[in-house]
């Protein structure tokens, strides 16, 4: 499938500002379900800085504009060849071995709840795919899909104690109960082209990913019941949002900011 993204995020300040820094997860991985046929990335002032391949094989450069700003705008336009290849993340070259991904984070901590869920879905044996999938379909049932219910900061135990939540919630939760049963999880960022239900999906997306002997690193949505397949889109990953966002960054000075995000993620022929 090619999938064509146009992802714009404009971030607007009350107060004009100093300066801004920031780091971009924005480039498609490289494996052997995605080929970059054209990307770019734009941002409407300022300079790049650096750019480097980090351990988990991620593209990762810098910017940074002078001010004052009152808003700075970042503008992702291409192209992707995408594979189904039923969610295993074959020929993705990174350095970090999966143990580092057996620790959690004030999101992914498992409270009595979590670690009750991750048991009793990975109870009855089978092999690490057969108890990553029962993971994934427990947290499904468990977390019902509800866009505005929950926020930034929500964590895993919240998400799971109040029943709902968006595809982070999902992501969180599911890194949760993985660890809880010893199996290393991350959090990853992305598009999605529509929904298992053929829904257009207005906004970028996020899901999970086991590490299961034998496979290397598989992908699970729990929040679309399924495994990434010829629709998504895979940028990088982390061990909670946080540290998988495709833009980070702090801006000098006082006053709040402001952030409107829009994305076309379309399905074309090459």
């Amino acid at each position: 499938m090619i999938l064509s993204v146009e992802h714009v995020t404009t971030y607007r300040y009350d107060r004009p500002v100093r300066g801004v820094v920031q780091s971009h997860r924005l480039t498609p991985s490289r494996f052997d379900g995605q080929r970059v046929i054209s990307w770019a990335v734009r941002v409407s002032d300022g300079i790049p800085g650096g750019a480097f391949r980090d351990g988990a094989g991620d593209w990762v450069s810098a910017h940074s504009a002078r001010g004052p700003l009152d808003a700075l705008s970042v503008t992702v336009t291409g192209q992707v060849e995408t594979t189904d290849l039923a969610g295993v993340l074959r020929g993705h070259r990174e350095r970090v071995p999966p143990g580092a991904y057996l620790r959690d984070t004030l999101a992914t901590r498992a409270d009595l709840a979590l670690t009750e869920l991750g048991r009793t879905a990975a109870g009855g044996g089978g092999d690490g795919l057969e108890r990553a999938h029962r993971l994934a379909a427990a947290v499904a049932d468990a977390i019902a899909y509800r866009p505005g219910t929950t926020h930034a900061h929500t964590t895993a135990a919240e998400a799971l104690g109040q029943g709902e939540g968006v595809c982070q919630d999902h992501a969180h939760a599911l890194i949760a109960v993985a660890l809880t049963q010893g199996l290393p999880a991350r959090y990853v960022s992305g598009y999605l082209h529509a929904t298992e239900d053929g829904i257009p999906h207005e906004a970028a997306h996020a899901w999970a990913e086991i590490w299961v002997e034998g496979l290397g690193w598989v992908g699970f949505d729990a929040a679309n019941r399924c495994c990434p397949d010829e629709r998504y889109i895979r940028l990088g990953s982390g061990h909670d949002a946080r540290t998988a966002a495709p833009i980070r960054g702090i801006a000098r000075g006082a006053g709040s900011e402001s952030l409107d995000v829009t994305v076309a993620v379309e399905a074309g022929q090459q």
